[in-house]
């Protein structure tokens, strides 16, 4: 579904846009993500709508046939972008799974504050992104996918999301259209 509104109390959820995950190959320049999803923040910052900076800093328990590749390597793997500016207001979730609602206790804090829909920016499109959308969905938050500030590591995998999997999550749009969408909305 195309992008059509934006509740009044609209958070932003950006995924693991850290030194480490930044650095790897990616479809769409991951400096590129990083700029729009900084516009992003900004511009809820602005409204004071909520901005949380989600970070990952393990891996989900059990075994897997594929292994994680480039891992954590130094303390600055997981500091996140600096383009960010992240805030004291900023709400940063760190954590061990693929989405940012298992055991971070987001869906808790996002319900505190009102919060009634998402937007969702980051890497990797099919993992974090895609993750934290299904359960955003299961929760009953309205989604919003900013599709130009977000990238993956496979371009079939990025492709398929975006394609096939987020119309039936919620809507989707570019950072330009939400930030219109925010402008509009807010006066």
């Amino acid at each position: 579904m195309a992008l059509t509104t934006l509740d009044p109390r609209t958070a932003l959820i950006v995924i693991d846009l850290q030194q480490g995950i930044r650095a790897y190959p990616t479809v769409h320049p991951a400096d590129e993500v990083v700029a729009r999803a900084a516009a992003l923040a900004a511009a809820f910052r602005r409204r004071s709508l909520p901005v949380v900076l989600v970070t990952v800093v393990g891996g989900a328990p059990g075994r897997v046939e594929r292994t994680r590749s480039g891992g954590p390597t130094s303390p600055e793997w997981f500091e996140l972008a600096p383009e960010l500016d992240r805030q004291p207001e900023d709400h940063v979730v760190a954590k061990r799974t693929w989405g940012a609602f298992t055991n971070t206790g987001l869906r808790e804090h996002l319900a505190a504050l009102g919060v009634t829909q998402v937007v969702i920016a980051g890497i990797a499109t099919c993992s974090g992104v895609e993750s934290t959308a299904r359960h955003a969905h299961e929760l009953g938050f309205n989604v919003t996918l900013a599709i130009d500030a977000m990238t993956d590591t496979d371009a079939d995998a990025h492709a398929n999301s975006v394609a096939r999997v987020f119309p039936r999550l919620g809507e989707t749009g570019t950072t330009a259209e939400i930030l219109a969408l925010l402008d509009g909305a807010r006066g």
